[in-house]
């Protein structure tokens, strides 16, 4: 019988790694079904809080927070291409673009999570395609819409959300939370509120951490 399992998957809807992960985890939860039961929920992390309205164009913004040139930037990309199409994800071949604020990302996800962990995954996921699949604007208004329309959840509930401030609170604090408790880059994955794996892993290094995590659950029990 599959191991019931809590997964928290920290990240940032901005970050091109957090795309491989979650793609490469929800492999791993396909493939590891016999032995895991998961209940998969997004959680808040902003590389960028202070990013201002209209973003920065992603070179110039990786050259002051790295430094590098845009020939290293460029294969970093190739990569990263590489890893997601491994995976079923297909990233935009003109990369971002720019980079943008995505707290309002993040308040319409958390708002999803109240509805079902199937609509969070599946406007997380429409979050990412639009943002790395198709370089559009995270932090405009029709796109996060767009994306909220593709998960089947409501517009206007949504809109009025984005007009306000509700949820910011809820936000604020889940990303404290996790900042203390250690998280300083994304994806994290965390099981069971004990088990931390760190960055976008290959399918069959989750599948590998499910299955042990799953089987140690199962002797202890």
């Amino acid at each position: 019988m599959p191991t019931p399992m809590k997964i928290d998957f920290v990240s940032d809807v901005a970050c091109p790694w957090c795309a491989v992960g979650l793609a490469s985890l929800q492999q791993a939860l396909a493939q590891s079904g016999d032995a895991v039961q998961a209940t998969l929920h997004f959680q808040p992390f902003e590389l960028n809080p202070d990013m201002p309205a209209g973003g920065e164009d992603i070179n110039e913004h990786l050259a002051r927070k790295y430094g590098g040139s845009p020939e290293q930037f460029e294969r970093n990309r190739a990569v990263i291409r590489e890893r997601g199409a491994a995976v079923g994800f297909s990233f935009n071949p003109a990369g971002r673009g720019r980079i943008y604020n995505t707290f309002n990302a993040h308040r319409l996800l958390h708002w999803a999570g109240l509805q079902s962990d199937e609509q969070q995954l599946a406007l997380k996921r429409a979050l990412l395609e639009a943002y790395h699949g198709r370089g559009e604007a995270v932090e405009q208004d029709e796109v996060l819409l767009a994306a909220v329309r593709a998960a089947g959840l409501d517009a206007a509930r949504a809109q009025a959300i984005l007009a306000g401030e509700e949820y910011g609170a809820e936000v604020r604090a889940a990303e404290r939370l996790y900042q203390q408790a250690g998280i300083s880059s994304v994806p994290a994955v965390i099981i069971n509120d004990r088990h931390l794996i760190s960055g976008g892993q290959p399918p069959e290094v989750f599948e590998k951490a499910l299955r042990q995590i799953a089987a140690e659950s199962s002797a202890s029990s």
